[in-house]
């Protein structure tokens, strides 16, 4: 049985810093390109970071580029999320993913999900 579980949100000022973690099980953990997606009340869920399991690919959305940092240790199982110089439109659940193909910005193609864990950013 596949689980991803994340960990790590709260609420934080704006300008402030977070770090989410996701730990998976169950599944081949260095085979699947990680992902993290968010979503925000009454908005579409929308990509956010994936880092293939090699680390060869690495994207980001425009809107985090620069603020975002995902990384990924493939001994512990764990995917993590570093974001400093939060703004309030950050505010969302955020989500991790695993992808068995290459990473992709597209949930659809991402077989496993955890089950979210809230970010709210006040200003």
């Amino acid at each position: 049985q596949v689980q991803l579980v994340e960990s790590g949100g709260g609420l934080v000022q704006a300008g402030g810093s977070l770090r989410l973690s996701c730990a998976a099980s169950g599944l081949t953990f260095s085979s699947y390109a990680m992902g993290w997606f968010r979503q925000a009340p009454g908005k579409e869920r929308e990509f956010v970071a994936v880092k293939s399991w090699s680390g060869g690919r690495l994207y980001y959305a425009d809107s985090v580029k620069g603020r975002f940092t995902i990384s990924r240790d493939n001994a512990k199982n764990t995917v993590y999320l570093q974001m400093n110089s939060l703004k309030p439109e950050d505010t969302a659940v955020y989500y991790c993913a695993a992808d068995p193909g290459v990473a992709t910005t597209t949930p659809d193609e991402y077989d496993y999900w955890g089950q979210g864990t809230q970010v709210t950013v006040s200003s």
